[in-house]
């Protein structure tokens, strides 16, 4: 059994796999952290611990905390020159954050073939994976809420407030959600057109489902993608 656990800017994904699946997902606000205890209570021990921490060194210290309190002994992840199959093309491959790093191996577990890894969190990532599983490089762009929430805070005129895609916006609302949105897919999709014959994008993330639908690509979606990255990482140390 392999306890997995994403924690990203804003939030925070567990899953429980085993057997070859998913016995239990869930996931808090990083602001709530405290909240785990109380989800793990009853969740069966796992084998082995891995966690991809993006949230700096105090969240480190909570989670560090929380799994000393169940005696669990985590693996900190991150990015490595090559692992599981894929070759990190960064300089200084830890320099890569390890959501990202495992985002890749995750996508390249399940499709073993050129794909672009698009996640779509409180930063959008947009990462160009190749044929023989070389890492070449990527993007990091606002996400689409922190794109619609630094329009809120740094203008004067434009609010906070929810609106809906339109081809032809004709109110504020309206015409920054479709901009958010069309921003986020004009990113994917010019990043997409120097990909490789054959290739696919592999979209994951808290926003993957509302840009999704404005793309003129090939788009797998696919939950928990860090994930499912973190479990073949410790599939692969445990070997």
């Amino acid at each position: 059994m392999i306890l997995a656990v994403d924690c990203g800017n804003s939030r925070l994904k567990w899953g429980l796999h085993g057997n070859g699946g998913w016995r239990k997902t869930g996931s808090v606000p990083v602001s709530e952290i405290g909240r785990l205890e109380r989800s793990w209570q009853k969740l069966a021990s796992a084998d082995q611990v891995v966690v991809a921490n993006v949230a700096g060194r105090s969240v480190r210290k909570k989670l560090e905390t929380i799994f000393a309190r169940r005696s669990m002994v985590p693996a900190w992840v991150k990015a490595k020159r090559r692992e599981c199959g894929v070759t990190n093309g960064y300089g200084r491959p830890d320099q890569l954050g390890p959501d990202r790093w495992a985002a890749l191996i995750g996508a390249w577990s399940i499709l073993r073939r050129p794909c672009l890894v698009v996640t779509a969190g409180t930063a959008t990532t947009v990462d160009v994976l190749r044929s023989d599983g070389r890492f070449v490089g990527g993007v990091i762009l606002p996400g689409l809420d922190l794109m619609k929430r630094s329009l809120a805070r740094n203008t004067a005129g434009l609010p906070l407030a929810r609106g809906r895609f339109s081809a032809e916006p004709r109110n504020t609302a309206d015409a920054i959600e479709t901009g958010c949105l069309l921003a986020q897919a004009g990113a994917i999709e010019r990043a997409f057109a120097t990909m490789e014959h054959g290739a696919a994008c592999v979209l994951a993330g808290g926003a993957a489902h509302r840009i999704a639908g404005h793309l003129s690509i090939p788009v797998r979606l696919v939950d928990n993608l860090v994930l499912e990255g973190l479990v073949r990482i410790a599939q692969d140390a445990a070997k």
